[in-house]
């Protein structure tokens, strides 16, 4: 028993050995603070974790929306470039269905006719009307004949001995017509070149 009491007493020395902190609070009261302390620092560090983990979330969200909106939008423009390719020569061919008319009632005449001169300028009106409705549409005649050689333009299929000195190294005739639609050459013109 006295070893009990013994180790009683070191206990009961040494809690009054402990010196109080500095709010007069003895070693049991600056436990329980150290406790408090360290519950309430964990608190803070769980509400900065929670509010991190809100955040991200908040960035996945937004995230996944963006991509969701991103991928949208390259399906419509696709959808968009297809139906643009589908339906790009739509006007064109509005356009040219009554130079087809024409043509078809031309050609009902010429089996009538006897007057060739009439039918003949039957199809100079046509032929006029067609330049002008693809004309309208942004076609124009490559200028060839007597212009010097120019290969973004033409094209020589080729080389004659010149007529007279002025036409050397110039255009003395041209075998196919070339074309340009707006500012980008469709069709170059192949040309027969004097040299």
């Amino acid at each position: 028993m006295s070893k009990d009491k013994e180790t009683k007493k070191s206990e009961q020395e040494e809690v009054k050995e402990q010196p109080a902190d500095a709010a007069g609070n003895g070693p049991q009261e600056a436990t329980e603070g150290a406790g408090v302390k360290m519950a309430e620092e964990e608190a803070e560090k769980d509400s900065a974790a929670v509010k991190m983990a809100e955040e991200a979330a908040q960035w996945r969200d937004k995230y996944v929306r963006l991509s969701a909106e991103f991928d949208n939008y390259r399906k419509r423009t696709l959808k968009e470039k297809m139906d643009l390719i589908s339906s790009a020569g739509e006007d064109v061919i509005k356009a040219l269905l009554p130079v087809m008319d024409d043509l078809e009632r031309a050609l009902d005449a010429t089996q009538k006719a006897s007057d060739v001169e009439a039918v003949r300028e039957g199809v100079v009106l046509i032929s006029n009307k067609l330049r002008d409705t693809l004309r309208t549409k942004g076609l124009s005649e490559i200028e060839a004949f007597g212009q010097e050689l120019d290969t973004d333009f033409h094209e020589a299929v080729a080389k004659i001995p010149a007529p007279d000195k002025k036409q050397k190294g110039k255009i003395v005739d041209v075998v196919q017509k070339g074309y340009k639609l707006h500012d980008k050459v469709i069709r170059h013109s192949k040309v027969v070149v004097g040299e």
